[in-house]
């Protein structure tokens, strides 16, 4: 077999990543600990951030939009984030002791984020979601979840099913089968299907959680009629709307979807932009939801539900940062997300229009500082979930041959884009799209 051009350029510029993932294969299961990280044949190592770039151990620059899994609004290294972590080793990463600097930073959630009249701290994502649903069947005594089919919402046992197709086969040996009837997939953007499937468990529905831009299945935004159309239907049948606002909490707007689509959930999980870098996740919400894991209240046992936010949950680490940053974006919000929301629509139409204009059929996703990339294989198409995604798209040129290609141009990308942050500049974009059209040119020329 002819090794790929581009593969070979990869290969000559990574010398040393190739040794570090020697080393990293002889002591994690495939050199990796998050499997998400893994790029065939094997991953770049990065030596040193800052801004908006990253450099590798072999000493390449890149533009990065990947931003730390979306969650470096900011950039790399911001001299906020430095300052609050001055504070941290001044006062120590972690006591696992109640703290003001937990009760400053949930009072700030609670003004900034719609819906979160109370707050839990915890540690991650995965950890979020998993509690909020807890909560939801413990406050609605129902057990259906209803979720998007192609939605991810961390690896938690509860959430792991429908996440890739075919949806009616369990997403990892180790998870009881028994949980596909409680956890039941739904399709994003699609009114009729979802309002059938809602019909259908209505008498047992404790949730639905969603994701309001889906962001493993593409980087696509709900529809408002779609996200109207679940509060309604929630609300009429005692269930709960959830948001899984773990990508979009304070990146699309400072009170996130919520604000940007006037819908105010029942419950919201974060984490990401609201940890400024530090591990973070967060579940608010309703005050009579979260009085079912008021410490202060006896219930006898089985009648509260259970919430334990990890050993590392609100360590002054965690606080302090996530403080500092989010009291950044509240003071700066009408500086930031006009500037990263028009970015991000420069960074959409340039992309996109590289690749139309040298004769390949590429679209993007995305809203306000998110940006994705897909390749369809009919021109007329236009993704709305991530059925049509995995369905109608090419997502190996995507997640291969594309992000490859960009990599040896100086561009880090995922989901064919990624996320702009307030240290991307006017001169950061101009040289993704410029990468972008070398690209298209390169992928033209191959299949000429």
């Amino acid at each position: 077999m002819v090794e790929k051009d581009y593969l070979k350029q990869y290969l000559d510029r990574t010398p040393g990543s190739k040794r570090l993932f020697a080393r990293a294969q002889k002591v994690m299961p495939g050199g990796v600990s998050h499997r998400f990280r893994f790029i065939p044949p094997y991953p770049f190592y990065v030596k040193k951030v800052g801004g908006s770039k990253i450099w590798d151990v072999d000493g390449y620059e890149y533009v990065d939009l990947w931003m730390g899994h979306f969650a470096l609004i900011l950039g790399h290294k911001p001299a906020t984030v430095q300052e609050a972590l001055k504070e941290v080793l001044e006062v120590g990463t972690h006591w696992g002791i109640v703290h003001e600097y937990e009760v400053q930073f949930a009072e700030l959630i609670q003004q900034t984020v719609p819906c979160a009249e109370k707050i839990i701290f915890g540690v991650s994502g995965t950890e979020a979601t998993m509690h909020a649903v807890r909560l939801a069947r413990g406050f609605t005594k129902k057990r259906v979840i209803l979720k998007v089919a192609g939605g991810w919402h961390g690896a938690n046992n509860e959430l792991m099913w429908a996440i890739r197709g075919p949806y009616e086969k369990p997403e990892s040996m180790g998870v009881l089968p028994g949980i596909a009837p409680y956890t039941q997939p739904i399709i994003f953007n699609d009114l009729e299907s979802t309002l059938e499937t809602i019909h259908r468990v209505k008498e047992d529905l404790a949730a639905v959680i969603i994701e309001p831009i889906v962001g493993s299945g593409g980087l696509i935004p709900a529809d408002r009629e779609y996200l109207k159309m679940l509060r309604q239907e929630t609300s009429k049948l005692g269930a709960l709307l959830i948001l899984d606002e773990i990508i979009t909490g304070y990146r699309i707007a400072l009170g996130g979807a919520q604000e940007v689509y006037g819908i105010k959930p029942d419950m919201v999980t974060m984490g990401k932009v609201s940890g400024g870098g530090a591990n973070l996740g967060v579940i608010a919400g309703r005050g009579d939801i979260f009085s079912l894991c008021d410490a202060t209240v006896k219930r006898p046992k089985g009648e509260s539900v259970m919430v334990g936010g990890g050993t590392f949950s609100c360590s002054p680490l965690s606080m302090i940062v996530g403080y500092r940053v989010v009291t950044y974006l509240k003071n700066h919000a009408q500086e930031i997300y006009p500037r990263i929301g028009q970015l991000g629509k420069k960074l959409r139409e340039g992309m996109a229009e590289a690749f139309n204009k040298n004769g390949i059929v590429a679209k993007t996703t995305g809203m306000g500082s998110l940006c994705g990339l897909y390749f369809p294989y009919d021109a007329k198409t236009v993704v709305k979930n991530p059925n049509q995604m995995n369905q109608l798209t090419d997502l190996e040129k995507v997640d291969y041959e594309f992000r490859i290609r960009m990599i040896n141009h100086g561009v880090f990308v995922m989901h064919g884009g990624g996320a702009v942050s307030f240290a991307h500049t006017e001169e950061d974009i101009q040289r993704v799209i410029a990468a972008t059209e070398e690209v298209a040119r390169e992928m033209k020329k191959a299949v000429s």
